[in-house]
Protein backbone atom coordinates (compact mmCIF):
# COMPACT_ATOMS: atom_id res chain seq x y z
CA UNK A 1 0.00 0.00 0.00
CA UNK A 2 3.03 2.29 0.06
CA UNK A 3 2.94 5.31 2.34
CA UNK A 4 -0.70 4.67 3.40
CA UNK A 5 0.30 1.25 4.73
CA UNK A 6 3.35 2.76 6.45
CA UNK A 7 1.19 5.34 8.22
CA UNK A 8 -1.23 2.62 9.35
CA UNK A 9 1.65 0.57 10.77
CA UNK A 10 3.08 3.62 12.57
CA UNK A 11 -0.22 4.73 14.10
CA UNK A 12 -1.06 1.23 15.40
CA UNK A 13 2.48 0.71 16.74
CA UNK A 14 2.45 4.16 18.36
CA UNK A 15 -0.88 3.39 20.02
CA UNK A 16 0.53 0.19 21.53
CA UNK A 17 3.73 1.99 22.57
CA UNK A 18 1.71 4.81 24.08
CA UNK A 19 -0.46 2.39 26.05
CA UNK A 20 2.62 0.65 27.44
CA UNK A 21 4.21 4.01 28.35
CA UNK A 22 1.01 5.17 30.05
CA UNK A 23 0.79 1.91 32.00
CA UNK A 24 4.38 2.36 33.17
CA UNK A 25 3.70 6.05 33.99
CA UNK A 26 6.19 7.23 31.38
CA UNK A 27 5.76 10.10 28.86
CA UNK A 28 3.89 9.02 25.74
CA UNK A 29 6.71 10.21 23.48
CA UNK A 30 8.95 7.47 24.88
CA UNK A 31 6.33 4.93 23.83
CA UNK A 32 6.23 6.49 20.36
CA UNK A 33 10.02 6.36 20.04
CA UNK A 34 10.20 2.72 21.12
CA UNK A 35 7.36 1.93 18.68
CA UNK A 36 9.50 3.48 15.96
CA UNK A 37 12.39 1.21 16.95
CA UNK A 38 10.14 -1.85 16.63
CA UNK A 39 8.78 -0.97 13.15
CA UNK A 40 12.05 0.55 11.95
CA UNK A 41 14.41 -0.95 9.39
CA UNK A 42 16.88 -2.36 11.94
CA UNK A 43 14.68 -4.78 13.90
CA UNK A 44 12.97 -7.00 11.31
CA UNK A 45 9.36 -8.16 11.57
CA UNK A 46 6.66 -5.69 10.48
CA UNK A 47 8.67 -2.84 9.03
CA UNK A 48 7.90 0.49 7.41
CA UNK A 49 8.81 0.29 3.74
CA UNK A 50 9.94 3.88 3.15
CA UNK A 51 11.44 5.66 6.15
CA UNK A 52 12.41 8.65 4.00
CA UNK A 53 8.80 9.51 3.14
CA UNK A 54 7.80 9.24 6.79
CA UNK A 55 10.63 11.63 7.68
CA UNK A 56 9.19 14.15 5.21
CA UNK A 57 5.78 13.91 6.87
CA UNK A 58 7.50 14.24 10.24
CA UNK A 59 8.77 17.68 9.19
CA UNK A 60 5.13 18.81 9.25
CA UNK A 61 4.97 17.52 12.81
CA UNK A 62 7.97 19.67 13.75
CA UNK A 63 6.38 22.73 12.15
CA UNK A 64 3.05 22.14 13.91
CA UNK A 65 4.89 21.55 17.20
CA UNK A 66 6.54 24.97 16.95
CA UNK A 67 3.36 26.57 15.61
CA UNK A 68 1.49 25.38 18.72
CA UNK A 69 4.38 26.56 20.90
CA UNK A 70 4.00 30.01 19.39
CA UNK A 71 0.24 29.93 20.04
CA UNK A 72 0.80 28.90 23.67
CA UNK A 73 3.61 31.34 24.39
CA UNK A 74 2.82 34.09 26.85
CA UNK A 75 5.19 36.43 28.65
CA UNK A 76 2.71 36.43 31.55
CA UNK A 77 3.68 32.83 32.33
CA UNK A 78 7.26 33.95 32.92
CA UNK A 79 6.43 36.79 35.30
CA UNK A 80 6.64 34.93 38.66
CA UNK A 81 10.03 33.41 37.77
CA UNK A 82 11.12 35.93 35.14
CA UNK A 83 14.62 36.54 36.55
CA UNK A 84 15.88 32.96 36.34
CA UNK A 85 13.84 32.21 33.20
CA UNK A 86 14.81 35.25 31.10
CA UNK A 87 18.36 35.78 32.37
CA UNK A 88 19.35 32.47 33.93
CA UNK A 89 18.29 30.24 31.03
CA UNK A 90 20.55 31.92 28.41
CA UNK A 91 23.42 31.61 30.89
CA UNK A 92 22.59 27.93 31.38
CA UNK A 93 22.47 27.32 27.62
CA UNK A 94 25.86 28.98 27.12
CA UNK A 95 27.45 27.11 30.05
CA UNK A 96 26.03 23.75 28.91
CA UNK A 97 27.12 24.41 25.33
CA UNK A 98 30.64 25.21 26.53
CA UNK A 99 30.59 22.11 28.74
CA UNK A 100 29.51 19.91 25.81
CA UNK A 101 32.09 21.53 23.54
CA UNK A 102 34.77 20.68 26.10
CA UNK A 103 33.61 17.07 26.30
CA UNK A 104 33.72 16.79 22.51
CA UNK A 105 37.24 18.20 22.28
CA UNK A 106 38.46 15.89 25.07
CA UNK A 107 37.06 12.96 23.09
CA UNK A 108 39.02 14.10 20.04
CA UNK A 109 36.09 15.39 17.98
CA UNK A 110 36.48 18.26 15.53
CA UNK A 111 35.32 21.67 16.72
CA UNK A 112 32.12 21.67 14.58
CA UNK A 113 30.58 18.43 15.96
CA UNK A 114 31.81 19.43 19.44
CA UNK A 115 29.92 22.72 19.18
CA UNK A 116 26.80 20.96 17.88
CA UNK A 117 27.05 18.45 20.73
CA UNK A 118 27.15 21.28 23.27
CA UNK A 119 24.13 22.97 21.69
CA UNK A 120 22.17 19.72 21.46
CA UNK A 121 22.63 18.80 25.13
CA UNK A 122 21.82 22.35 26.33
CA UNK A 123 18.08 21.79 25.86
CA UNK A 124 15.87 19.79 28.25
CA UNK A 125 12.62 17.97 27.51
CA UNK A 126 9.42 19.95 28.10
CA UNK A 127 7.20 16.95 27.37
CA UNK A 128 9.09 14.56 29.66
CA UNK A 129 9.25 17.07 32.54
CA UNK A 130 5.56 18.01 32.32
CA UNK A 131 4.54 14.34 32.39
CA UNK A 132 6.95 13.59 35.24
CA UNK A 133 5.67 16.53 37.32
CA UNK A 134 2.09 15.40 36.68
CA UNK A 135 2.82 11.82 37.76
CA UNK A 136 4.61 13.01 40.92
CA UNK A 137 1.83 15.45 41.86
CA UNK A 138 4.24 18.42 41.86
CA UNK A 139 2.25 20.88 39.73
CA UNK A 140 1.70 24.17 41.54
CA UNK A 141 4.90 24.02 43.58
CA UNK A 142 7.57 26.68 43.28
CA UNK A 143 9.96 24.04 41.90
CA UNK A 144 7.57 23.21 39.06
CA UNK A 145 7.00 26.90 38.20
CA UNK A 146 10.75 27.56 38.02
CA UNK A 147 11.35 24.52 35.82
CA UNK A 148 8.48 25.36 33.47
CA UNK A 149 9.72 28.96 33.15
CA UNK A 150 13.19 27.71 32.21
CA UNK A 151 11.75 25.21 29.73
CA UNK A 152 9.68 27.89 27.98
CA UNK A 153 12.76 30.02 27.34
CA UNK A 154 14.73 26.94 26.27
CA UNK A 155 12.01 26.13 23.73
CA UNK A 156 12.27 29.68 22.41
CA UNK A 157 16.06 29.36 22.15
CA UNK A 158 15.63 26.67 19.49
CA UNK A 159 14.59 29.40 17.05
CA UNK A 160 17.91 31.31 16.93
CA UNK A 161 19.77 28.00 17.12
CA UNK A 162 18.01 26.82 13.96
CA UNK A 163 19.25 29.96 12.22
CA UNK A 164 22.79 30.28 13.56
CA UNK A 165 24.17 26.75 13.97
CA UNK A 166 23.89 25.64 10.31
CA UNK A 167 25.89 28.71 9.31
CA UNK A 168 28.76 27.69 11.58
CA UNK A 169 29.41 24.67 9.37
CA UNK A 170 31.01 27.03 6.88
CA UNK A 171 33.61 28.86 9.01
CA UNK A 172 35.26 30.26 5.91
CA UNK A 173 32.23 32.51 5.47
CA UNK A 174 32.82 33.92 8.93
CA UNK A 175 30.63 36.67 10.30
CA UNK A 176 29.34 37.60 6.85
CA UNK A 177 27.10 34.54 6.58
CA UNK A 178 25.84 34.96 10.13
CA UNK A 179 25.15 38.65 9.60
CA UNK A 180 23.29 37.90 6.36
CA UNK A 181 21.21 35.20 8.10
CA UNK A 182 20.39 37.61 10.93
CA UNK A 183 19.47 40.31 8.40
CA UNK A 184 17.16 37.94 6.56
CA UNK A 185 15.53 36.95 9.85
CA UNK A 186 15.06 40.61 10.80
CA UNK A 187 13.51 41.48 7.43
CA UNK A 188 11.25 38.47 7.64
CA UNK A 189 10.12 39.40 11.18
CA UNK A 190 9.35 42.97 10.13
CA UNK A 191 7.28 41.71 7.20
CA UNK A 192 5.53 39.19 9.41
CA UNK A 193 4.72 41.76 12.11
CA UNK A 194 3.14 43.96 9.46
CA UNK A 195 1.32 41.00 7.94
CA UNK A 196 0.31 39.66 11.36
CA UNK A 197 -1.11 42.91 12.69
CA UNK A 198 -2.85 44.06 9.50
CA UNK A 199 -3.74 41.03 7.39
CA UNK A 200 -4.06 37.96 9.65
CA UNK A 201 -6.73 39.38 12.02
CA UNK A 202 -8.91 40.51 9.10
CA UNK A 203 -8.48 37.19 7.33
CA UNK A 204 -9.36 35.17 10.45
CA UNK A 205 -12.32 37.43 11.22
CA UNK A 206 -13.66 36.91 7.69
CA UNK A 207 -13.23 33.11 7.93
CA UNK A 208 -14.77 32.98 11.41
CA UNK A 209 -17.82 34.87 10.14
CA UNK A 210 -18.72 31.81 8.03
CA UNK A 211 -19.22 29.84 11.29
CA UNK A 212 -17.53 26.78 9.82
CA UNK A 213 -15.35 24.92 12.32
CA UNK A 214 -13.80 22.87 9.53
CA UNK A 215 -12.88 25.93 7.46
CA UNK A 216 -11.39 27.64 10.53
CA UNK A 217 -9.20 24.58 11.21
CA UNK A 218 -8.01 24.48 7.59
CA UNK A 219 -7.24 28.21 7.73
CA UNK A 220 -5.28 27.79 10.96
CA UNK A 221 -3.19 24.92 9.59
CA UNK A 222 -2.66 26.75 6.28
CA UNK A 223 -1.45 29.81 8.14
CA UNK A 224 1.15 27.92 10.17
CA UNK A 225 2.41 25.68 7.38
CA UNK A 226 2.09 28.35 4.67
CA UNK A 227 4.16 30.92 6.55
CA UNK A 228 6.62 28.15 7.44
CA UNK A 229 7.03 27.34 3.76
CA UNK A 230 7.43 31.03 3.05
CA UNK A 231 10.38 31.21 5.45
CA UNK A 232 11.86 28.18 3.73
CA UNK A 233 11.68 29.97 0.38
CA UNK A 234 13.17 33.00 2.13
CA UNK A 235 16.20 30.89 3.05
CA UNK A 236 15.29 30.41 6.71
CA UNK A 237 13.99 27.48 8.73
CA UNK A 238 10.55 26.05 7.94
CA UNK A 239 9.97 25.48 11.67
CA UNK A 240 11.03 29.05 12.52
CA UNK A 241 8.32 30.46 10.26
CA UNK A 242 5.69 28.22 11.85
CA UNK A 243 6.69 29.46 15.30
CA UNK A 244 6.43 33.11 14.22
CA UNK A 245 3.01 32.42 12.69
CA UNK A 246 1.86 30.94 15.99
CA UNK A 247 3.08 33.94 17.98
CA UNK A 248 1.32 36.37 15.65
CA UNK A 249 -1.93 34.43 15.74
CA UNK A 250 -1.77 34.15 19.55
CA UNK A 251 -2.08 37.94 19.82
CA UNK A 252 -5.35 37.96 17.87
CA UNK A 253 -8.83 37.28 19.19
CA UNK A 254 -8.74 33.84 17.63
CA UNK A 255 -5.56 32.49 19.27
CA UNK A 256 -7.21 30.23 21.84
CA UNK A 257 -9.62 28.71 19.34
CA UNK A 258 -6.77 28.17 16.87
CA UNK A 259 -4.75 26.42 19.57
CA UNK A 260 -7.63 24.15 20.59
CA UNK A 261 -8.20 23.21 16.94
CA UNK A 262 -4.55 22.63 16.06
CA UNK A 263 -3.57 20.51 19.10
CA UNK A 264 -5.13 17.21 17.81
CA UNK A 265 -3.53 17.75 14.40
CA UNK A 266 -0.22 18.61 16.06
CA UNK A 267 -0.37 15.48 18.22
CA UNK A 268 -0.99 13.20 15.24
CA UNK A 269 1.89 14.62 13.20
CA UNK A 270 4.12 14.77 16.29
CA UNK A 271 3.45 11.06 16.64
CA UNK A 272 4.94 10.61 13.18
CA UNK A 273 7.92 12.74 14.16
CA UNK A 274 8.78 10.85 17.35
CA UNK A 275 8.13 7.50 15.70
CA UNK A 276 10.47 8.47 12.86
CA UNK A 277 13.08 9.31 15.51
CA UNK A 278 12.74 5.77 16.84
CA UNK A 279 13.18 4.38 13.34
CA UNK A 280 16.63 5.93 13.26
CA UNK A 281 17.64 4.16 16.46
CA UNK A 282 19.67 1.08 15.60
CA UNK A 283 19.80 -1.44 18.50
CA UNK A 284 22.97 -2.91 16.96
CA UNK A 285 24.52 0.58 17.08
CA UNK A 286 23.51 0.87 20.74
CA UNK A 287 25.21 -2.41 21.61
CA UNK A 288 28.29 -1.62 19.51
CA UNK A 289 28.77 1.77 21.19
CA UNK A 290 27.35 0.93 24.61
CA UNK A 291 30.40 2.13 26.52
CA UNK A 292 30.52 5.52 24.78
CA UNK A 293 26.76 6.04 25.11
CA UNK A 294 26.75 5.23 28.83
CA UNK A 295 29.74 7.52 29.36
CA UNK A 296 28.00 10.40 27.56
CA UNK A 297 24.76 9.81 29.49
CA UNK A 298 26.69 9.91 32.76
CA UNK A 299 28.75 13.04 32.11
CA UNK A 300 25.88 14.93 30.46
CA UNK A 301 23.33 14.26 33.20
CA UNK A 302 25.78 14.96 36.03
CA UNK A 303 27.11 18.11 34.34
CA UNK A 304 23.65 19.50 33.56
CA UNK A 305 22.42 18.68 37.06
CA UNK A 306 25.29 20.66 38.61
CA UNK A 307 24.79 23.60 36.23
CA UNK A 308 21.06 23.83 37.01
CA UNK A 309 21.59 23.41 40.76
CA UNK A 310 24.27 26.12 40.89
CA UNK A 311 22.21 28.41 38.67
CA UNK A 312 19.14 28.15 40.90
CA UNK A 313 21.25 28.89 43.98
CA UNK A 314 22.75 31.89 42.19
CA UNK A 315 19.24 33.25 41.65
CA UNK A 316 18.49 32.82 45.38
CA UNK A 317 16.37 29.66 45.24
CA UNK A 318 16.99 27.47 48.27
CA UNK A 319 15.78 24.32 50.02
CA UNK A 320 14.54 21.61 47.64
CA UNK A 321 14.51 23.71 44.44
CA UNK A 322 18.19 23.32 43.36
CA UNK A 323 17.93 19.55 43.84
CA UNK A 324 14.60 19.37 41.98
CA UNK A 325 15.95 21.39 39.05
CA UNK A 326 19.19 19.45 38.87
CA UNK A 327 17.57 16.01 38.83
CA UNK A 328 14.55 17.09 36.79
CA UNK A 329 16.22 19.01 33.96
CA UNK A 330 19.35 16.89 33.46
CA UNK A 331 18.04 15.04 30.40
CA UNK A 332 18.37 16.07 26.74
CA UNK A 333 15.13 17.29 25.14
CA UNK A 334 12.96 16.55 22.13
CA UNK A 335 13.88 19.80 20.39
CA UNK A 336 17.43 18.46 20.19
CA UNK A 337 15.98 15.97 17.69
CA UNK A 338 14.67 18.89 15.65
CA UNK A 339 18.03 20.65 15.80
CA UNK A 340 19.91 17.46 15.01
CA UNK A 341 17.78 16.81 11.93
CA UNK A 342 18.68 20.28 10.69
CA UNK A 343 22.34 19.44 11.32
CA UNK A 344 22.05 16.31 9.16
CA UNK A 345 20.17 18.20 6.44
CA UNK A 346 22.93 20.82 6.22
CA UNK A 347 25.74 18.22 6.46
CA UNK A 348 26.91 19.87 9.68
CA UNK A 349 26.98 16.53 11.50
CA UNK A 350 27.32 12.98 10.26
CA UNK A 351 24.56 10.35 10.45
CA UNK A 352 26.71 8.27 12.81
CA UNK A 353 27.22 11.26 15.12
CA UNK A 354 23.48 11.92 15.04
CA UNK A 355 22.77 8.26 15.90
CA UNK A 356 25.10 8.57 18.88
CA UNK A 357 23.33 11.71 20.14
CA UNK A 358 19.91 10.25 19.39
CA UNK A 359 20.59 7.09 21.39
CA UNK A 360 22.07 9.04 24.29
CA UNK A 361 19.07 11.41 24.35
CA UNK A 362 16.53 8.59 24.50
CA UNK A 363 18.40 6.98 27.40
CA UNK A 364 18.46 10.29 29.35
CA UNK A 365 14.70 10.66 28.78
CA UNK A 366 14.05 7.14 30.05
CA UNK A 367 16.09 7.85 33.20
CA UNK A 368 14.41 11.18 34.02
CA UNK A 369 11.35 9.88 35.97
CA UNK A 370 13.68 7.66 38.02
CA UNK A 371 16.18 10.44 38.79
CA UNK A 372 13.48 13.02 39.50
CA UNK A 373 11.83 10.59 41.91
CA UNK A 374 14.94 10.76 44.12
CA UNK A 375 14.36 14.47 44.84
CA UNK A 376 12.23 14.18 47.98
CA UNK A 377 14.16 11.25 49.57
CA UNK A 378 17.55 12.91 48.96
CA UNK A 379 16.32 16.22 50.35
CA UNK A 380 14.98 14.44 53.43
CA UNK A 381 18.40 12.85 53.95
CA UNK A 382 20.05 16.25 53.55
CA UNK A 383 17.76 17.83 56.12
CA UNK A 384 18.23 14.92 58.54
CA UNK A 385 22.00 14.51 58.32
CA UNK A 386 23.57 17.70 57.03
CA UNK A 387 21.23 20.58 57.74
CA UNK A 388 20.85 21.46 61.40
CA UNK A 389 17.27 21.42 62.66
CA UNK A 390 16.13 24.97 63.36
CA UNK A 391 13.26 25.16 65.83
CA UNK A 392 11.85 28.68 65.82
CA UNK A 393 8.49 28.80 67.62
CA UNK A 394 6.97 32.15 66.64
CA UNK A 395 3.81 33.74 68.09
CA UNK A 396 3.05 30.60 70.15
CA UNK A 397 0.33 31.12 72.80
CA UNK A 398 1.71 31.49 76.33
CA UNK A 399 -0.75 28.87 77.57
CA UNK A 400 0.73 26.30 75.20
CA UNK A 401 -0.95 24.18 72.53
CA UNK A 402 -3.89 21.86 73.26
CA UNK A 403 -6.87 20.69 71.16
CA UNK A 404 -5.44 22.73 68.31
CA UNK A 405 -5.06 22.30 64.54
CA UNK A 406 -1.71 21.74 62.86
CA UNK A 407 -1.38 23.18 59.33
CA UNK A 408 1.50 21.58 57.41
CA UNK A 409 2.37 24.13 54.74
CA UNK A 410 2.16 27.91 54.90
CA UNK A 411 1.61 28.65 51.21
CA UNK A 412 -1.48 30.33 49.78
CA UNK A 413 -3.83 27.57 50.91
CA UNK A 414 -2.33 27.38 54.39
CA UNK A 415 -2.50 31.15 54.89
CA UNK A 416 -6.17 31.29 53.87
CA UNK A 417 -7.03 28.49 56.30
CA UNK A 418 -5.10 30.24 59.06
CA UNK A 419 -6.94 33.52 58.43
CA UNK A 420 -10.32 31.83 58.90
CA UNK A 421 -9.24 30.00 62.06
CA UNK A 422 -7.67 33.17 63.49
CA UNK A 423 -10.91 35.09 62.91
CA UNK A 424 -12.89 32.38 64.73
CA UNK A 425 -10.39 32.20 67.62
CA UNK A 426 -9.67 28.51 66.96
CA UNK A 427 -6.17 27.52 68.15
CA UNK A 428 -3.76 26.43 65.42
CA UNK A 429 -0.09 26.36 64.47
CA UNK A 430 1.56 26.39 61.02
CA UNK A 431 4.64 24.37 60.06
CA UNK A 432 6.62 25.84 57.15
CA UNK A 433 10.07 25.06 55.72
CA UNK A 434 10.52 28.03 53.34
CA UNK A 435 11.99 30.96 55.26
CA UNK A 436 10.38 33.59 53.01
CA UNK A 437 6.93 32.25 53.83
CA UNK A 438 7.80 32.09 57.53
CA UNK A 439 8.54 35.83 57.48
CA UNK A 440 5.24 36.55 55.71
CA UNK A 441 3.19 34.49 58.16
CA UNK A 442 5.06 35.96 61.13
CA UNK A 443 3.93 39.44 60.01
CA UNK A 444 0.28 38.31 60.28
CA UNK A 445 0.80 37.29 63.89
CA UNK A 446 -0.04 33.63 63.25
CA UNK A 447 1.71 30.98 65.38
CA UNK A 448 4.30 29.23 63.22
CA UNK A 449 7.38 27.08 63.50
CA UNK A 450 10.15 26.81 60.92
CA UNK A 451 10.80 23.19 60.04
CA UNK A 452 9.93 20.06 58.05
CA UNK A 453 6.54 18.62 59.06
CA UNK A 454 7.67 15.09 58.16
CA UNK A 455 10.25 15.14 60.98
CA UNK A 456 9.47 13.76 64.43
CA UNK A 457 11.15 16.58 66.34
CA UNK A 458 9.08 19.21 64.49
CA UNK A 459 5.78 17.40 65.06
CA UNK A 460 6.64 17.01 68.74
CA UNK A 461 7.36 20.75 68.92
CA UNK A 462 3.84 21.54 67.66
CA UNK A 463 2.36 19.07 70.16
CA UNK A 464 0.94 16.72 67.54
CA UNK A 465 -0.07 14.27 70.31
CA UNK A 466 -2.44 16.91 71.75
CA UNK A 467 -3.75 18.15 68.37
CA UNK A 468 -7.30 17.54 67.17
CA UNK A 469 -6.64 17.80 63.46
CA UNK A 470 -3.77 17.80 60.95
CA UNK A 471 -4.23 19.73 57.68
CA UNK A 472 -1.66 18.97 54.94
CA UNK A 473 -1.77 21.65 52.25
CA UNK A 474 1.22 20.68 50.09
CA UNK A 475 0.37 19.40 46.56
CA UNK A 476 3.40 17.06 46.53
CA UNK A 477 2.02 13.59 47.25
CA UNK A 478 5.29 12.02 48.37
CA UNK A 479 5.76 14.80 50.95
CA UNK A 480 2.18 14.37 52.19
CA UNK A 481 2.76 10.62 52.56
CA UNK A 482 5.88 11.22 54.66
CA UNK A 483 4.01 13.67 56.95
CA UNK A 484 1.09 11.25 57.37
CA UNK A 485 3.40 8.35 58.26
CA UNK A 486 5.29 10.34 60.89
CA UNK A 487 2.13 11.88 62.38
CA UNK A 488 0.50 8.44 62.70
CA UNK A 489 3.50 7.18 64.69
CA UNK A 490 3.14 9.98 67.22
CA UNK A 491 -0.67 10.19 67.28
CA UNK A 492 -2.37 7.15 65.70
CA UNK A 493 -5.86 8.56 66.27
CA UNK A 494 -5.36 12.02 64.78
CA UNK A 495 -7.83 13.08 62.08
CA UNK A 496 -5.99 14.09 58.86
CA UNK A 497 -7.18 16.17 55.90
CA UNK A 498 -4.83 16.38 52.90
CA UNK A 499 -4.66 17.88 49.43
CA UNK A 500 -4.16 16.04 46.14
CA UNK A 501 -3.76 17.16 42.54
CA UNK A 502 -5.42 14.17 40.87
CA UNK A 503 -7.41 10.99 41.36
CA UNK A 504 -4.33 8.78 41.53
CA UNK A 505 -2.82 10.92 44.30
CA UNK A 506 -6.16 10.88 46.13
CA UNK A 507 -6.15 7.09 46.14
CA UNK A 508 -2.55 6.96 47.43
CA UNK A 509 -3.49 9.15 50.40
CA UNK A 510 -6.71 7.26 51.10
CA UNK A 511 -4.63 4.07 51.26
CA UNK A 512 -2.76 5.70 54.18
CA UNK A 513 -6.07 6.15 56.03
CA UNK A 514 -6.28 9.90 55.46
CA UNK A 515 -9.80 10.85 56.53
CA UNK A 516 -10.51 13.33 53.76
CA UNK A 517 -8.58 14.27 50.61
CA UNK A 518 -9.41 17.53 48.86
CA UNK A 519 -8.94 18.06 45.13
CA UNK A 520 -8.73 21.87 44.60
CA UNK A 521 -9.74 21.98 40.93
CA UNK A 522 -12.80 19.83 41.64
CA UNK A 523 -13.87 22.06 44.54
CA UNK A 524 -13.43 25.14 42.32
CA UNK A 525 -15.62 23.57 39.64
CA UNK A 526 -18.34 22.88 42.22
CA UNK A 527 -18.25 26.51 43.32
CA UNK A 528 -18.58 27.62 39.68
CA UNK A 529 -21.59 25.32 39.30
CA UNK A 530 -23.04 26.58 42.60
CA UNK A 531 -22.83 30.22 41.52
CA UNK A 532 -24.32 29.40 38.10
CA UNK A 533 -27.28 27.64 39.71
CA UNK A 534 -27.82 30.55 42.10
CA UNK A 535 -27.91 32.88 39.10
CA UNK A 536 -30.55 30.61 37.51
CA UNK A 537 -32.73 30.97 40.64
CA UNK A 538 -32.47 27.31 41.61
CA UNK A 539 -33.50 26.78 45.23
CA UNK A 540 -30.62 26.61 47.78
CA UNK A 541 -31.79 23.20 49.04
CA UNK A 542 -31.73 21.73 45.53
CA UNK A 543 -28.29 23.24 44.84
CA UNK A 544 -26.93 21.79 48.09
CA UNK A 545 -28.41 18.37 47.31
CA UNK A 546 -26.90 18.22 43.82
CA UNK A 547 -23.43 19.46 44.83
CA UNK A 548 -23.34 17.08 47.80
CA UNK A 549 -24.25 14.19 45.51
CA UNK A 550 -21.51 15.07 42.99
CA UNK A 551 -18.96 15.54 45.78
CA UNK A 552 -19.83 12.23 47.38
CA UNK A 553 -19.50 10.42 44.03
CA UNK A 554 -15.89 11.64 43.67
CA UNK A 555 -14.76 11.25 47.26
CA UNK A 556 -16.42 7.88 47.77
Amino acid sequence: MGIAGDIAIIVVAALLGGLIAQKLKQPLILGYILAGVVVGPYTGGITVSDVHNIEKLAEIGVALLLFALGLEFSFRELKPVRAIALFGTPIQIMLTTAYGFGIGRLLGWEWTPSLWFGALISLSSTMVILKTLENQGMFGTLSSRVMIGVLIVQDLAIVPMLIILPQLSAPQAGLTVLAFAALKAAVFLILMIFFGTRIIPRMMRFIASWNSRELFLVATASLGLGIGYGTYLFGLSFAFGAFVAGMLLSESDYGYQALSDIIPLRDVFSLLFFTSIGMLLDPHFLLAHLGMILFLVLVVMIGKALIFAILSRTFHYRNIIPLAMGLGLSQVGEFSFVLGRVGIGTNSISPEFYSLILTMTIVTMLLTPLFSGFTAPLYSMYVRWLKPVELQPINFPKTGLYDHLVIAGGGRVGKHIAAVLYRMAIPFVIVELISRRVDEIKAFGFPIIFGDASKEIILEAVEIKKAKLLLITTPITIVSQAIVSQARKLNPDIHIIARAEGLEQMQDLHDLDVAHVIQPEFEASLEFAHQALVHLNISPDQIQSVTDEVRNELYS
